[in-house]
């Protein structure tokens, strides 16, 4: 699979934004517009490796340290010693690592994966539910994006995804099934998420961050998907509740997930701004 240049616009706060398993950039593309338009903000999505656009992922055993490393690199190639990391599922747990190495200025999870210790009934739940969608990934390669179009097959899809089948898009969903029918890191990160714990250092995380939790997630649903997550992360951290949306919530109500992270950025950076000259 070719290789595609990360999305990348605007000026201002540098955001980083990183996608769910199975995804690419392409999940950002309207929230990323939406704060550039602000004229206050540079967001920058990538596509991580072993997924459609991304890098080759290099050997077999791809777990999140490696996400994580190319993430940085990247950072590196643009110049940023830190920015404000934004992180839905697979993209919350590689968000989480980032900010463990020093390099997020602010931390927006959105559904994030990771919310486990070693041994736990939300981790072996979410593998099982991903092998469960086996077949229909398998569907998917042989028939393409015209899966969507057979009995049910819209609600197969967006079952993962969002609350009510209508919310994404066509365009976007036929993107979705692209980016999944190209993901070469499926059993890769299965294999990871089975063998190595998840996120055991909330308690340590010392940047500003906002937990955002769905109330129609299926993946990590409420509240046994997310507790591990609530339990552990310093007291001070915002939890924000999206009602009404699934999984992804950026294909379902962009401008809500572009004015929740906007709005976390500035009030953690105001202090920092300049004021305006005067009049």
């Amino acid at each position: 699979m070719p290789e595609r240049e990360p999305i990348h616009v605007g000026e201002g706060e540098p955001i980083v934004m990183l996608h769910p398993f199975l995804c690419s950039q392409n999940v950002w593309r309207t929230v990323a517009d939406q704060l550039a338009d602000t004229g206050r903000f540079e967001a920058f999505a990538p596509t991580m490796p072993g997924h459609n656009g991304g890098r080759r992922s290099g050997n077999w055993l791809l777990d999140t340290a490696a996400l994580v490393d190319d993430v940085e690199r990247r950072m590196d190639d643009l110049g940023w010693d830190t920015a404000h990391v934004v992180g839905n599922s697979l993209g919350g747990w590689v968000a989480f690592e980032l900010e463990r190495r020093g390099r997020a200025r602010t931390l927006t999870a959105i559904a994030p994966a990771g919310g486990w210790g070693q041994h736990s009934l939300t981790k072996y739940e979410t593998v099982l539910k991903f092998l469960l969608g086996g077949p229909a990934l398998a569907a998917a390669r042989l028939i393409g994006p015209r899966i969507l179009d057979f009995p049910g097959g819209r609600r197969i899809a967006t079952l993962a995804v969002s609350g009510p089948a209508d919310g994404p898009s066509h365009p976007d969903l036929v993107a979705l099934v692209d980016d999944a029918t190209h993901c070469t890191a499926y059993f890769q990160l299965l294999v990871k998420t089975l063998r190595l714990p998840g996120l055991l250092e909330l308690a340590d995380v010392a940047a500003p961050t906002q937990l955002v939790l769905c109330e129609k997630d299926r993946v990590f649903p409420t509240p046994r998907g997310n507790r591990y997550l609530v339990d552990n992360l310093p007291r001070n951290t915002r939890v924000t509740r999206l009602e009404g949306l699934g999984h992804i919530p950026m294909l379902e109500a962009p401008g809500r997930v572009t004015e929740l992270i906007a709005d976390f950025i500035d009030a953690n950076t105001e202090p920092q701004r300049q004021a305006p000259p005067a009049g």
